[in-house]
């Protein structure tokens, strides 16, 4: 066997080894699927693996009829990107100083960064905290405790501070302000992992719940995922099946209801990747200096 040969089995063997890898990872996900799908007789006996039996779209009608789910999912996506643009102001204006080696102070602001991915203040000095600042049952109780996440910045900081410096300087014979170099130089060349950061912003935020609990107690300011928390723990799913009921239809399985909500609570952010996805494919730095 010949080197050609060999790095085309070895191809081969990691394409099939990924493969199987991606199929574990989608079972589940596609298990949910299969369940929200499915006759009642179906989930019942045990029959769904993979496949829905008996094709039943009354979980999905349900969920998507009902008004405060409606409403949840709206309120959820204004959250998201609120968040998501408070997030990545805030670590940009704080990322770009700090990314300069010569200013002062940087390495005691840095250490003070740094100790905060080791130590928090814990729940309840934040409880607290978010209490004296009298944005308990509002929004900025769910956007402003979580600013900035010092891993995300400091991934952000490395990154500007490998683009290279004669950029900037010629950019600064030309005449332009750190603000102009900001916005002009360093934020488009940037955009990789912006969209990066960005994206982990919007999915931790969109998946959170539990400072929901300690700060939330309006349901108007209930997000998507604590909606489905309470399915899952079984608070409102006797109400949805009493509804369908009502209608007078068949009652709902509560297990294919809890799948049809996994699936809408999930889906929204998942169509989120493929706008991003050329920005985890192209480096725009390819080419930008040339020696």
């Amino acid at each position: 066997m010949n080197a050609r040969q060999g790095g085309r089995l070895f191809d081969t063997v990691n394409m099939i080894i990924l493969f199987l890898l991606v199929l574990l990872c989608l079972a589940p996900f596609v298990h949910i699927i299969a369940i929200s799908l499915s006759s009642t007789r179906a989930i019942n006996s045990g029959e769904v693996s993979l496949l829905p039996i008996g094709l039943n779209w009354n979980s999905y009608k349900q969920v998507i009829t009902d008004m405060s789910m409606i409403k949840s999912l709206g309120f959820t996506v204004l959250l998201t990107v609120l968040f998501t643009v408070f997030c990545m102001t805030m670590s940009l204006a704080a990322a770009y100083p700090l990314s300069k080696m010569k200013l002062k102070g940087r390495k005691f602001v840095m250490f003070f960064i740094i100790i905060t991915m080791f130590f928090s203040g814990g729940i309840i000095p934040e409880y607290i905290l978010v209490r004296n600042l009298h944005i308990l049952d509002s929004i900025w109780a769910l956007v402003l405790p979580g600013l900035i996440s010092p891993f995300y910045l400091i991934i952000l900081i490395t990154f500007i501070q490998n683009i290279p410096d004669s950029l900037e300087e010629s950019a600064e014979i030309d005449g332009s302000s750190y603000f102009r170099s900001l916005f002009s130089l360093i934020i488009p060349l940037s955009m990789p992992v912006i969209a990066t950061l960005s994206l982990f912003y919007a999915v931790g935020r969109w998946n959170g719940f539990q400072d929901t609990l300690m700060y939330i107690t309006s349901p108007e300011l209930y997000p998507l995922q604590l909606k489905l928390y309470q399915l899952v723990q079984n608070n409102m799913v006797s109400d949805l099946m009493q509804l369908e009921g009502a209608n007078g239809t068949q009652l709902l399985q509560p297990e294919s209801l809890k799948a049809a909500s996994v699936i809408f609570a999930t889906v929204p952010i998942l169509l989120v990747y493929p706008w991003l996805q050329r920005y985890f494919v192209n480096g725009v730095m390819l080419g930008a200096v040339k020696g």
